[in-house]
């Protein structure tokens, strides 16, 4: 399994509509600022839960993890989007993560 360098994502609003969404009322202060390709997941995962490719049966890399937006747009509770690769078969998958 190859692993990623960490690069930090920071969303930009490109629309007024999303401008104008509110940000959390009730979250922790970095939620709705994980967002990041590489490195790794902001939370441990276990070697028994980390995904295995569905075709070659290698361990995927992670790729990166999706941040919740905001109150309404909260993904499980606050959570997060893994990404995980198989950077051989070029399968893909995605969990998430909750608190």
């Amino acid at each position: 399994m190859r692993k990623i360098p960490t690069f930090k994502l920071i969303p930009e609003p490109v629309t007024d509509e999303a401008r104008r969404l509110p940000g959390f009322k009730w979250a922790a202060d970095d939620v709705g600022k994980r967002h990041q390709l590489g490195g790794p997941p902001a939370r441990p995962i276990s070697d028994a839960s980390w995904p295995r490719c569905p075709d070659c049966n290698g361990r995927m890399t992670f790729y990166g993890q999706l941040d919740s937006i905001n109150d309404e747009f909260a993904i499980a509770d606050a959570g997060l989007i893994y990404v995980f690769i198989c950077l051989d078969c070029n399968e893909v998958k995605a969990v998430i993560e909750s608190p």
